[in-house]
């Protein structure tokens, strides 16, 4: 399966749980434009699908980052952009893109600088208390992989 078709997956899964999983109405092209400008990096195109179809979702527990913005904030967007930008400020090596917040991991990351011939990037944990950039394992080749196996899981579905 292609991240993409992965990605198509999640947003069917996420459509047909309504009553377990929530998202945003979408992201406008300018906003994902200027959440890459802000970062200086690339959404992957599993990515980027999701991030134009929801801006931003969860499947509980998991809430997944996009891009967003609402009243309460102003104009700072707020998601991946946001917590990409946020963890530089302790140590996060600039190639790196924050694309989920999680208790066990700390944080999920995208490695930019290592592309695909689709210019998807691999899902790598980042911890800024490990030694040595903390970096600590590759857990999926792809962003759409990452999310479908997430969702999966938490609906209880299998892997």
């Amino acid at each position: 399966m292609t991240p993409l078709e992965a990605s198509r997956q999640v947003i069917a899964l996420v459509r047909a749980n309504k009553d377990d999983a929530q998202h945003y109405d979408g992201c406008f092209p300018d906003l994902i434009a200027r959440a890459e400008r802000e970062m200086g990096l690339t959404f992957p195109p599993s990515y980027r699908l999701l991030i134009e179809e929801f801006g931003t979702w969860d499947v509980p527990p998991t809430e997944f980052l996009g891009v967003w913005r609402n009243e309460r904030a102003g104009d700072v967007l707020r998601g991946s952009s946001d917590e990409t930008l946020g963890a530089r400020t302790i140590g996060l090596r600039p190639e790196l893109m924050v694309v989920l917040l999680d208790d066990v991991w700390m944080f999920a990351v995208l490695d930019t600088s290592r592309p695909d011939q689709d210019g998807e990037y691999p899902v790598l944990t980042w911890n800024p208390g490990v030694p040595d950039g903390g970096l600590m394992e590759k857990i999926a080749d792809s962003y759409g992989e990452f999310a479908l196996a997430e969702c999966r899981r938490n609906l209880g579905l299998p892997t």
